[in-house]
């Protein structure tokens, strides 16, 4: 399947690309396993969580990963700790979303499928109307791809935290809107919050705390209100990364 270039004049030829894409399991569980050696991060749950996680990844659940962004590194953390936690046997079926300047450099971008990754177009490099179309497709296309079978990794906040890496930054209606768009499609995903802290050192990514809390089953149903649910939910994930830091 040849690959198309990442660029938002080009962008259903992408999104029709990463409708289809499929990495190598195999590769991408060896790659994550030497992210887990290299980064070693310190993952603990929610009372029940570890049980619920686990219970939900062997039931075949679909899950939407919410993770706070603190640094460009955090995809190795997530992917360290996913390795490290129940998410493992997620691994090589889980999208993640990454920004389409990541795609450009070949050696980089085939890191990039290799995890997963489906590009997104943000307004902030492109403006706002001009990556609209390109905004809505790549939903649908999320929102397929777990109807497929996938799992989904977001980092809604959109863009890394340079202010206080305590607080979360605000959460856009993206997330919701691929949530609400997959259950119209027949699937009903989970909320997983996953809360990354670097602690007084974000450079410092080794040895991250990361927190997984209480997976949430009921969703609501205008993405405005999973919106919300998420910006409170995932605040509570990176309060408990910070207090197990």
């Amino acid at each position: 399947m040849n690959k198309p270039d990442v660029a938002l004049d080009n962008c259903d030829e992408v999104y029709d690309f990463y409708l289809r894409h499929q990495q190598n399991r195999l590769a991408a569980k060896s790659a994550y396993g030497l992210l887990a050696l290299k980064f070693r991060p310190r993952v603990t749950y929610a009372d029940g969580a570890k049980e619920q996680v686990r219970a939900l990844v062997r039931s075949d659940s679909r899950l939407v990963l919410a993770v706070n962004h603190l640094t460009q590194s955090d995809p190795y953390t997530v992917a360290a700790a996913a390795w490290a936690s129940e998410l493992r046997p997620a691994i090589g079926r889980t999208r993640v979303l990454a920004k389409d300047e990541l795609f450009l450099e070949p050696k980089r971008r085939e890191r990039v499928d290799l995890m997963g990754g489906i590009p997104v177009f943000r307004g902030k490099n492109h403006g706002m109307r001009a990556v609209n179309a390109a905004g809505q497709r790549m939903m649908d296309v999320c929102a397929e791809r777990m109807c497929r079978g996938d799992d989904l990794a977001i980092f809604p906040e959109g863009t890394c935290n340079e202010e206080d890496p305590t607080r979360l930054q605000k959460i856009g209606s993206g997330i919701g809107h691929i949530m609400s768009r997959a259950v119209k499609l027949g699937v009903r995903p989970v909320l997983v919050y996953m809360g990354l802290s670097y602690g007084p050192e974000p450079g410092k990514v080794s040895r991250a705390s990361v927190y997984l809390d209480t997976p949430v089953v009921e969703i609501p149903e205008k993405p405005a209100d999973i919106a919300r649910l998420v910006a409170e939910g995932l605040q509570g994930a990176v309060d408990g990364a910070v207090a197990r830091y």
